[in-house]
């Protein structure tokens, strides 16, 4: 199982910028991808990446996220600009075994996911 752990939640005001990472172990999975949850409503797919570096985005932060790979300690990104108060949930790293073409931002089959870090936007 591939240890997960989230960093860089917390609080902004609409319009503002937030970038939350995850070490990940082994960059040996096939997709490494970001969702999240809200109270009360679903957990939604928001960004993946596949191994080739290929990146799919759910339609509502397209344009406005960006989901990266980087050598330091082997981590995934998501640097989340123009936020808005509907982005406001818990938001978890994931790895998993593909990379779906459908919905947008979305790893299938996942291993691992991690505890969750929290991200409020403030209207």
């Amino acid at each position: 199982q591939v240890p997960l752990v989230e960093s860089g939640g917390g609080s902004v005001q609409a319009g503002g910028s937030l970038r939350l990472s995850c070490p990940v172990s082994t960059f040996s999975v096939s997709c490494l991808g970001w969702f999240r949850q809200a109270p009360g409503k679903e957990r939604e797919g928001v960004a993946a990446i596949a191994r080739d570096g290929t990146t799919t985005y759910a339609a509502a932060v397209q344009g406005r996220f960006t989901i990266s790979k980087g050598s330091a300690r082997n981590t995934v990104s998501l640097l989340m600009s123009s936020l808005e108060a509907e982005d406001s949930a818990v938001y978890y790293c994931a790895a998993g075994r593909e990379l779906l073409a459908s919905p947008g931002g979305e790893c299938g089959a996942l291993d691992a996911w991690g505890q969750g870090s929290l991200v409020t936007v403030g209207s």
